[in-house]
């Protein structure tokens, strides 16, 4: 399949996710291709470390000593417009490393933006309704009303550069070059609408004076450069759905590259093997960043969705 003909197709796929309606769930469609080759054991990590796991796309796991923190939960088998309990959408290649029923509660939620890739309401609505007001969470700036309706104990709305602290831990809002929308009509902060467009987040997490930096979904830029100094010990950043989407997704050569910048100690893929986003080969994201670490002074984290890494 040309270019040409890819995108042509990928727009038609998207603006059918979009904008056509299903009454199919997303839980009953067809089960993901791939089997993982890992599993985390959350009943098994200790409240002194600093333990995360890959999930799933950018779902990633945390027990920040003690405090879990989920990012970006997406746990369905499509993504997409909800509509009468479902989605209709891309299905997963791959299933979650961890069921909804095998997480445990979640005590923050980060939401980096509003994409359906991120912001997945049919996940969201599960975990809120499991722990009415139980779970604190936090959004990037106007993108409270998606799940505004849902029994959060708190919904923080962090715009650029804002910091809040959440249970002893320090939450920090950062500027990425990305888009916002959530539906292609809507308002975003990349096509000028600074104060009434949805805008796109990283997250600096701080506890214990540890740092980890979630990036969200970013293509190359330099916004995340005046966290050079913050001593980052994890950057967790995206590396997929870059061909032909460059300008709105890193690659994995240009994800380490920003992570180097910041001095960040150690690097955890996401945002890759999980969804048919892009023309890549299934593996190639993950091969290119194993290809080039060695040539930058951070340690690789991590290489495969389910797997789990330790900072003590």
């Amino acid at each position: 399949m040309n270019r040409r003909k890819f995108i042509n197709k990928s727009f038609l796929a998207l603006t059918a996710a979009l904008l056509t309606p299903v009454f199919l769930k997303s839980d009953i469609k067809a089960a993901p291709r791939i089997k993982l080759n890992f599993k985390p054991e959350p009943s098994k990590w200790n409240d002194n470390d600093l333990t995360i796991a890959w999930i799933g796309h950018s779902t990633i796991l945390m027990n920040f000593f003690g405090k879990w923190i989920l990012t970006d939960p997406v746990l369905f088998n499509s993504i997409g417009v909800y509509f009468f309990g479902g989605s209709i959408g891309p299905s997963r290649i791959t299933p979650p490393a961890l069921e909804i029923d095998e997480i445990p509660k979640p005590d923050m939620i980060l939401v980096s933006h509003a994409h359906m890739d991120h912001m997945d309401y049919p996940t969201l609505k599960a975990f809120a309704e499991k722990y009415p007001e139980q779970i604190d969470l936090v959004v990037a700036y106007l993108n409270k009303d998606v799940i505004n309706n849902l029994p959060w104990k708190s919904i923080s709305v962090l715009d650029w550069n804002d910091e809040i602290e959440i249970q002893d831990t320090r939450i920090k809002a950062n500027e990425v070059k990305h888009f916002g929308w959530r539906f292609p009509w809507e308002k975003d902060r990349s096509r000028g609408f600074m104060k009434d467009g949805r805008s796109y987040n990283a997250y600096l997490i701080e506890r214990n004076d540890k740092k980890v930096l979630f990036g969200g979904d970013m293509s190359l830029h330099e916004k995340l450069r005046p966290l050079k100094n913050e001593n980052i010990d994890v950057a967790i950043m995206p590396i997929g759905a870059y061909n032909p989407w460059i300008r709105n997704h890193c690659n994995p050569e240009q994800a380490l590259q920003m992570a180097n910048e910041i001095n960040a100690k150690y690097f955890i893929p996401i945002h890759t093997k999980t969804f048919n986003q892009s023309m890549e080969p299934f593996n190639e994201a993950i091969d290119w960043m194993k290809r080039s670490a060695p040539n930058y002074k951070m340690q690789i984290g991590l290489d495969e969705i389910g797997q789990t890494f330790v900072l003590s």
